[in-house]
């Protein structure tokens, strides 16, 4: 495995992690007035950047996809689009952690798929396998369930006060 590639789909994770076990720390890096979820969103979009390129310099690109491309791509696009159309910029990226108030959704995919984020991420991925190296499938996969993990474990004392 080329460990540029390896580095690069690895990289949101530790970011991630971060964010959620010392939001307080992000929010005060991020200063007054100015949004620490707004800002992780504008990190993370930068870091799936990183992520597509690093996939893209393992890849072989072959048309058409194999028949399973499309359902599991369709379906996983779409819970990560519903997710996000459900619980906003703010929902998506721990505003919660960040001392905002986010609805407790309760709309499909949620109550029917736990994580449906997640999943729709892992499906969107299991349909590029044939473009892409298992292995660094698999690296995003773990790094996926390891955040489920991580974000299955809520302490609101750890929760960031807004900075004045």
């Amino acid at each position: 495995m080329g460990i540029a590639a390896v580095l690069g789909v690895v990289s949101p994770f530790p970011f991630y992690y971060w964010l959620w076990n010392s939001p307080q720390s992000w929010a005060n890096l991020c200063g007054k007035g100015r949004d620490p979820t707004k800002a992780m969103a504008h990190v993370s979009y930068f870091l799936k950047l990183i992520q597509f390129i690093s996939l893209y310099s393992v890849s072989s690109f072959s048309w058409p996809p194999p028949f399973y491309f499309w359902p599991l791509f369709a379906f996983g696009q779409f819970l990560n689009f519903r997710v996000y159309q459900l619980l906003g910029e703010a929902g998506t990226y721990y505003g919660v952690r960040f001392g905002k108030t986010i609805p407790w959704v309760t709309e499909f995919p949620f109550g029917v798929i736990r994580d449906p984020q997640y999943v729709g991420s892992i499906l969107s991925l299991l349909a590029c396998l044939s473009w892409f190296p298992l292995q660094y499938i698999l690296l995003f996969i773990i790094g996926y369930v390891f955040m489920i993990h991580v974000e299955s474990k809520e302490d609101p004392s750890t929760r960031a006060k807004p900075v004045h």
